[in-house]
């Protein structure tokens, strides 16, 4: 697993010129590189061999994501020590000129580590569609893979992107970010099939389905329960958000059991209350059905995973998977406690008017022992003065500190009518900066991926 990332350093400007050749930006890294090895070597030392694993590529359309760029490279250096190059599309840009900063930051000294992060940006009109290979290929180092991250979406099906693609070993976009996410999710998957054989092709949205995904498995995992695969009757997945556009990372889950376990999509039709069923034939002949139903979650983004159910028989026993994402956590709620809420609590003592006056006494002094003890716990949470006005949005804040930092993923498990068994596992939110890690460790040449992207398209078409 990649490890977190924490702080980000910010980098120093080291150079800045405009309207430049990238001849000139290359010199000035030549110098900048000469300047750093012999202060690293000292006066009696001779320089040592440059450290760098990679080159990442990162095309933004806009300043904010240039700044996302430039953090998530910065961040990740440490791990992945590396030249990053940031094309940002500039209005104000002339065509044909160019701007460009180089920016540098020592990585902390080791004695296996010798490097420093660079990070180049270019400033240039129109290049996040034209001509990107002939602008960034001169600056490309030998000997090393080179990661393209495109922040926005691609533009998928043009020779631009085909080019660029020819000098890179990866293709690294977030799906959950496109612009006209059902066309563009079809551009990505038709490009991993038709470029060159060595492209691999990563997506954040896939690495954020691994909790999903390990769920899932860890429950066919046990010897007893793989025939279970097999007798997988129906799937039901819930997502937020509405439109076709919204239910890829729904189709690419769908698409990862699918594509392992065999299962070839046949139609998909509408249902009741708006749920799209998929229909599928498994191994053998067997037919299948997975829903898809759009469900309101206000603390998930449009196009996030709800709950996945997945049900069916095998050797005369049933069985159910269900996972769900911050599961509802129902709290029952009453109303201020008064006498007559306390008074089935205490025997009257008879029924007539002086034992119902005896119970409501007692009853009374219930209350406001409660009452005390209320704003004595109240004065210990908050440093409030006990009578003071409690604030009543603390439970909403309690909710937005869990989605803060973590998530849940609640699992249970029904098999051939025992006790339905209970896992709650807490996932950590992980930011961009360490998706991306997670990525490049990979090389972002995941075949499960790539097999489970074809098959979602498959799906994404049928729907």
């Amino acid at each position: 697993m990649a490890q977190a990332v924490t702080a980000v350093p910010v980098p120093d400007v080291a150079w800045h010129g405009e309207a430049v050749t990238i001849g000139d930006v290359l010199g000035a890294l030549s110098g900048i590189r000469r300047k750093f090895a012999h202060a690293e070597a000292g006066e009696d030392e001779h320089p040592r061999a440059r450290n760098c694993v990679m080159t990442l590529v990162a095309v933004a359309t806009n300043s904010a994501d240039e700044a996302r760029a430039q953090r998530a490279s910065v961040a990740i250096a440490a791990h992945h020590p590396h030249m990053a190059i940031i094309v940002c599309e500039e209005v104000s840009v002339r065509a044909g000129r160019i701007d460009a900063t180089i920016a540098t930051h020592p990585l902390s000294p080791s004695s296996t580590v010798h490097a420093e992060c660079e990070v180049v940006g270019l400033h240039v009109q129109g290049a996040a569609g034209e001509h990107l290979a002939a602008l960034v290929d001169p600056l490309l180092l030998s000997g090393v893979p080179v990661y393209l991250w495109w922040l926005d979406t691609p533009p998928f099906g043009t020779r631009e992107l085909l080019d660029a693609t020819r000098i890179c070993d990866a293709l690294v976009v977030d799906s959950a970010r496109f612009d006209r996410p059902y066309q563009s999710f079809l551009g990505l998957a038709d490009l991993a099939l038709g470029a060159h054989n060595h492209l691999g092709v990563a997506d954040f949205q896939w690495a954020r389905l691994e909790p999903w995904r390990e769920a899932i498995a860890e429950f066919f995992e046990p010897k007893d329960r793989r025939d279970y695969m097999k007798g997988i009757a129906e799937v039901g997945i819930d997502y937020v958000g509405e439109g076709r556009g919204n239910r890829i990372a729904a189709s690419l889950l769908v698409g990862w059991l699918a594509s392992a376990l065999g299962w070839k999509v046949k139609r998909a039709v509408g249902g009741r209350g708006g749920v799209l069923v998929a229909h599928f034939e498994m191994e053998g002949g067997r037919q299948m059905e997975v829903d898809f139903r759009s469900v309101p979650k206000t603390d998930l983004a449009g196009g996030e995973v709800s709950a996945i159910r997945i049900a069916g028989a095998s050797a005369g026993r049933t069985f159910q998977l269900t996972v769900q994402r911050d599961p509802e956590r129902h709290h029952r709620l009453t109303s201020e406690v008064g006498p007559s809420e306390l008074s089935h609590q205490h025997r009257p003592g008879g029924d007539d008017d002086a034992g119902r006056e005896v119970a409501l006494r007692s009853a009374t002094r219930d209350h406001e022992v409660l009452q005390r003890n209320l704003e004595a716990l109240h004065h210990m949470a908050t440093g409030d003065l006990p009578g003071d006005e409690r604030r009543h949005s603390s439970t909403v804040l309690a909710r937005e500190r869990r989605r803060g930092e973590k998530h849940v993923l609640l699992t249970m498990i029904d098999i051939g009518g025992a006790e339905t068994l209970r896992h709650v596992q807490q996932v950590d939110v992980e930011d961009e900066a360490t998706l991306l890690l997670k990525l490049l460790s990979t090389g972002a040449n995941d075949t499960v991926y790539t097999r489970s992207l074809t098959a979602a398209a498959e799906l994404m078409r049928a729907l």
